[in-house]
């Protein structure tokens, strides 16, 4: 039941998120209709074609990814129909009797026994179509359903809990419907509203059939950074799904659910033992491929595949890239394909072009799917970053390992399974440590003592500024006087949002008490193109020989671009904590998150 209720919550904050932003003109445009005989089947339509059509996505196949799209196009002519209906009523009537029909319904009151007949098919149908074009708009408590189902199959339990999500929803509708009905009401007496609001109501319908068809929908408002529905929705995944403990972070085996994503870095999985985990997922959820066209589960059948879930932001992925780099080199005639799935952390990383430029510095030559969507991270219920899926020549998953480390273990499997395939003549021996530079060499001996910390307000932890974090607008900050270990502080004039804080003004410092050899930080410019200079004290001094690759040794350094950059590499270990501050010389500096090593 509780699970139920938080199912129900997470479909009523849908409406806050940016992907239902097309949807919402096919519900307004029944806006000025009695909300029982037109709003209520339309919602009713919305509900149970998307319990359908998601619950298909949950048993999940190739065949349903290709049967959904088919569905969506159906559905954006259909969309398309009613729009041009609504706009153009002469246009309705020059079609063929039955559209006449579905113009006459759109455009004028039903009455007698036509409406009875008519009155709850025609909205009943416009709310099938608009749920169809609604299933991709997924959160974490829908991406929770949908592991859910993949991992225990479909079942009633699963059926109930996508009702449930989707009557959340309705009912959000429903109130903005409602509102809407009464507004017009409220006008059409005095403005003469009704020919107004239809033409706009079938207006607005065509501009968001055209957003879905050129895929405004995914493309662009993916690219929005409003972290607050998915902030909402990830501390309702929280109340039924506790963040798992570090060793299952580090060793499970078992696929888990896409909520609560998490780095992980240590040494836990044993000796690889090979049972079948499940089949290769589709891969038609990418947004685009980076050095090669697009590939698919099937075309891959008779290679051995490592897919390889990283984002360039990462510290824990860009140390396994040197790995990751030679195992393509030194397999590739054998048989390996390795594909890395650019599954993003910050909304920068959904850009194609920021992406593409990371890529090309990293040296990676292998295929990359952008899945800027968390369509194939959902699909194989992945939930860390770095996360290695083995595939056998039979398109079957025969082990997973997350977090960097276990190369060797990791590299014995990929050997049994090219063994399989009758590899006789595989390279001999494994891979040694390859030497990686920057952010890509490896960690140090010793873990780190201070863990990620984020500084956008979303997931900030340990602020010590007097006053605390002010949401979303420009404030003076004090630096703290005296920092404790894990702890950091902003001076000077920053706007912190939800996953950054961007720096009105030059001079700007941020300060952080660390314990560990590397110190990271995610950053960027306001505008691109237009670098930033900083400098980097450990301590009070120049860094010297513990300056890190993008930081000379006075700790001069600059910003051209967002990324993670190393600003502190100490020469002899992290025995003790130590106090780094930075120093933004020009404004328009972005800061994301602390990492270490």
């Amino acid at each position: 039941m509780l699970i139920l209720i938080v199912a129900y919550l997470g479909g009523v904050l849908t409406i806050l998120s940016p992907c239902v932003l097309p949807v919402l003109p096919f519900v307004f445009a029944r806006a000025d209709r009695p909300f029982r005989s037109h709003g209520l089947p339309l919602l009713l339509g919305l509900v149970v074609a998307f319990a359908a059509t998601a619950s298909l996505a949950a048993v999940g196949g190739g065949w349903v990814v290709s049967l959904n799209q088919h569905g969506r196009h159906a559905a954006l002519a259909l969309m398309a129909l009613f729009g041009a209906a609504l706009l153009f009523p002469a246009w309705a009537q020059w079609l063929s009797q039955p559209l006449v029909r579905l113009g006459n319904r759109l455009t004028q009151p039903s009455s007698g026994a036509s409406s009875a007949r008519y009155g709850f098919a025609l909205p009943f149908l416009l709310g099938v179509g608009t749920g169809m074009l609604w299933t991709p708009c997924a959160g974490p408590i829908l991406g929770l359903i949908l592991t859910t189902a993949a991992l225990r199959g479909a079942n009633l339990g699963t059926s109930l809990l996508l009702l449930a999500f989707a009557a959340g929803a309705a009912t959000s509708l429903a109130a903005a419907l409602l509102f809407g009905g009464r507004l017009l009401s409220m006008l059409r007496g005095t403005l003469h509203t009704g020919e107004v609001a239809r033409r706009a109501a079938g207006a607005a319908v065509l501009a968001g059939a055209g957003a879905i068809a050129l895929g405004l929908d995914t493309n662009v408002l993916s690219l929005i950074e409003l972290p607050s529905t998915n902030r909402l929705e990830q501390s309702l995944v929280k109340r039924i799904e506790p963040r798992p403990s570090q060793a299952s972070e580090q060793g499970s085996t078992a696929p888990l659910s896409t909520s609560g994503f998490v780095r992980t870095s240590a040494d836990a999985v044993q000796a690889p033992r090979l049972p079948v985990e499940g089949n290769f997922p589709s891969l038609a959820g990418a947004t685009g491929w980076i050095n090669s066209a697009p590939l698919s589960a099937e075309g891959l059948r008779g290679k051995v595949v490592l897919v390889d879930f990283w984002t360039y932001s990462c510290i824990n992925c860009l140390r396994t890239l040197p790995y990751v780099r030679a195992w393509a080199q030194k397999y590739k005639d054998a048989g390996l394909v390795v594909l890395g799935v650019h599954t993003p952390e910050f909304a920068f990383e959904k850009k194609p072009a920021n992406v593409q430029a990371a890529v090309k510095d990293l040296g990676v030559e292998f295929p990359v799917a952008l899945d800027s969507n968390f369509s194939i991270w959902r699909a194989f219920g992945n939930r860390a970053w770095p996360a290695f899926y083995f595939i056998d020549a039979q398109g079957r998953i025969r082990h997973q390992q997350l977090g960097e480390g276990r190369y060797d273990k990791a590299e014995a499997v990929i050997r049994q399974l090219l063994a399989e395939t009758g590899g006789a003549n595989l390279p001999a021996g494994t891979v040694l440590a390859p030497e990686g530079l920057g952010t890509q060499a490896a960690a140090g001996a010793t873990p780190a003592q201070s863990g990620e910390t984020y500084v956008g307000y979303a997931q900030a932890d340990n602020f010590a500024s007097p006053g605390g974090l002010v949401r979303d607008r420009a404030h003076n900050y004090e630096a703290a006087a005296d920092l404790r270990a894990d702890h950091w502080s902003l001076a000077g004039d920053w706007t912190v949002e939800g996953e950054r804080a961007v720096l009105n003004r030059a001079n700007g410092r941020i300060s952080y008490r660390f314990q560990a050899r590397d110190l990271h930080l995610v950053l960027g410019t306001a505008k691109d193109g237009s670098p930033v200079r900083f400098r980097v004290k450990v301590d009070g001094q120049a860094p010297q020989a513990d300056h890190g690759f993008d930081v000379d040794a006075q700790g001069y350094g600059t910003i051209d671009r967002q990324r993670l950059y190393q600003l502190v590499r100490q020469a002899r270990g992290s025995s003790k904590s130590r106090l780094f501050e930075i120093e933004f010389l020009d404004p328009g500096a972005l800061a994301y998150a602390f990492t270490f090593g």
